[in-house]
């Protein structure tokens, strides 16, 4: 079925990007175009959601083009519900980055450049999740790369250049990739177009087929990180400022975790690479998390989550079945709110302390309890304590592996068990130490970690425990600025000398809690939701409602 609705949600956001810079001058009028752009993203996406649902997908081709020649956007159950979550998360993040702009007076990210980048960022998350050839898609994934630059060096730090430069090289390197890829496609199959490429690629001879789909999944299992395709991940986002970090974290893995699931049921319904995909994800969930354990600033723990809870999505999309598939669905939806919202509150902690090393931080439990509790809810849904959506998703896809029976499904199963229960070690430290130890507490690690920075020979450096935190020599190195006569660069003595902000940016706060309610949400409406991503799961594992509504306009 034709709907031009299809295309609003790449329309409009563009549409309010050239707006917003015709409107440089008047920062009041550029924040009410951004917000209503968005809002009427989300309500384009709700729409398409029920209609995917009740009246199949929705298919329009555009560029004036004789059908199959043109350009197909498609909007099936699977790219609605993501256009839909990912609108309600940009919305939530641009909410919140315009209460820190009023807080921070913008000094660090211009209202002038950073809403038509962000703008220019929410239409290419819609255009990838709406793509129906590989070079819309490509161009997607370059849309990103361009407004994802400029949002990551905000602000003009050495940090953010660094981070920033990291982060370009690698998906500049792999755009390269990915249009070698296309052209290889191109070369073997005559089209780009999915729903064509559906039957010409099965018609190929098998090793032809093979080589295709691992340069595609190269390309998108960088864009996903799937170990060890991830090693940039972690150096690149916390450097940004909260809302970036908050949206590239919740969102731009999981275009690529999208592309991957839909080219795997699409064009390569019996592919022989489900076996190292599963492999893929059991390292991707166990290094990450190993990452994160070791690691003693939030920011940096939460990257590597982000890493390690990939590879529930990877496992779901290796299984093949429509058990698997729709555990992924579903932890996708949760994944992009949890840890977009963690990102958020942990914007909060820093614009409160200062700081998100836990070397530094002790009390905010005390000092904010709203704080507090908006990081301990997701925290503990991250880790998938029941009855949250994090549990009930772990469940799906663990009844989906043991349903599939093989070994490999069950080491996963087990994996993804102590994945839990590592996460919930992660933000059970982080909670203690940043929440719950008072910050005379934190002073004094910072002092004895200091000392023995200083006492420590050459570039030997002694580790320094203290409860369940390890510091070492990053955080030695940290502490050579802490000393008793710099007070205002440790927490304590910044409470002592009353030189802590004691507001609470309400905007900001506001943000970050709706979507610690939505992720909430998500545990309220789990039964529905899975209904749904059942549904969806069978839609793409068939590929016929897919096929008919791009080849022949009809719906199913």
């Amino acid at each position: 079925m034709s709907d031009a609705l299809v295309a609003l949600p790449v329309i409009v956001p563009l549409l309010a990007a050239g707006l917003s810079l015709v409107l440089v001058r008047r920062p009041s009028l550029q924040r009410m175009v951004s917000i209503i752009a968005l809002v009427a993203v989300a309500a384009v996406a709700a729409v398409l959601v029920v209609r995917a649902d009740q009246d199949g997908p929705q298919a329009l081709w555009i560029g004036g083009w004789p059908e199959p020649l043109g350009i197909a956007l498609v909007a099936d159950r699977l790219s609605s519900l993501m256009l839909l979550v990912s609108a309600l998360v940009t919305l939530a993040v641009l909410v919140y980055s315009v209460g820190q702009g009023m807080v921070d007076e913008a000094e660090s990210a211009p209202l002038s450049i950073y809403h038509p980048s962000f703008l220019v960022l929410a239409a290419g998350v819609a255009n990838a999740f709406l793509a129906a050839d590989l070079f819309n898609l490509f161009v997607s994934f370059e849309m990103l790369l361009f407004a994802s630059y400029v949002l990551l060096t905000l602000g003009g730090t050495e940090s953010r250049i660094r981070a920033g430069t990291i982060y370009v090289v690698v998906n500049v390197l792999s755009s390269m990739v990915f249009l070698v890829a296309i052209a290889m496609v191109y070369s073997a199959t005559g089209s780009l177009n999915f729903a064509q490429l559906a039957g010409r690629l099965d018609a190929l001879p098998e090793a032809v087929a093979l080589l295709l789909q691992l340069m595609l999944l190269t390309v998108f299992s960088i864009k996903a990180a799937v170990f060890p395709l991830s090693f940039w991940l972690p150096d690149s986002y916390p450097t940004a400022p909260a809302p970036v970090t908050a949206v590239f974290a919740g969102l731009l893995t999981k275009v690529g975790v999208y592309a991957i699931l839909r080219t795997q049921t699409l064009l390569f319904p019996d592919s022989p690479l489900t076996t190292a995909l599963l492999v893929a994800a059991l390292l991707t969930m166990l290094v990450g998390i190993l990452g994160a354990v070791a690691q003693s600033d939030i920011k940096r723990m939460l990257s590597f989550t982000l890493v390690s809870h990939i590879g529930y999505m990877i496992f779901g999309v290796g299984l093949a079945t429509a058990a698997g598939v729709s555990g992924a669905i579903f932890y996708v939806v949760h994944h992009i709110t949890i840890q977009t919202g963690l990102f958020l509150v942990v914007g909060l902690v820093e614009h409160r302390a200062g700081s998100t090393s836990l070397l530094r931080l002790g009390g905010l439990a005390r000092l904010s309890p709203i704080l507090g509790l908006s990081f301990f809810v997701p925290a503990m849904n991250l880790a998938g304590i029941p009855p949250m959506s994090g549990f009930l998703g772990k469940v799906g896809l663990a009844s989906a592996g043991i349903e599939q029976g093989s070994t490999l499904a069950y080491v996963l199963v087990a994996a993804g068990m102590a994945t839990s229960l590592l996460t919930l070690y992660a933000v059970a430290k982080a909670w203690s130490l940043a929440f719950w130890r008072t910050p005379q507490q934190a002073h004094e690690t910072s002092l004895a970690v200091q000392q023995d920075y200083q006492d420590a020979p050459g570039e030997e450096r002694q580790r320094v425990r203290v409860g369940s935190a390890s510091y070492g020599r990053v955080e030695q190195q940290e502490a050579r600025s802490i000393h008793d006569d710099t007070p205002d660069r440790d927490l304590y003595q910044r409470l002592q000398d009353d030189d802590l902000p004691h507001h609470r940016p309400r905007t900001m706060t506001a943000a970050a809690l709706g979507l610690v309610g939505l992720s909430l949400l998500l545990t309220v409406v789990a039964g529905p939701l899975f209904d749904y991503t059942d549904r969806a799961a069978v839609d793409l594992l068939e590929r016929t409602p897919y096929l008919e509504a791009v080849l022949t306009g009809d719906t199913p």
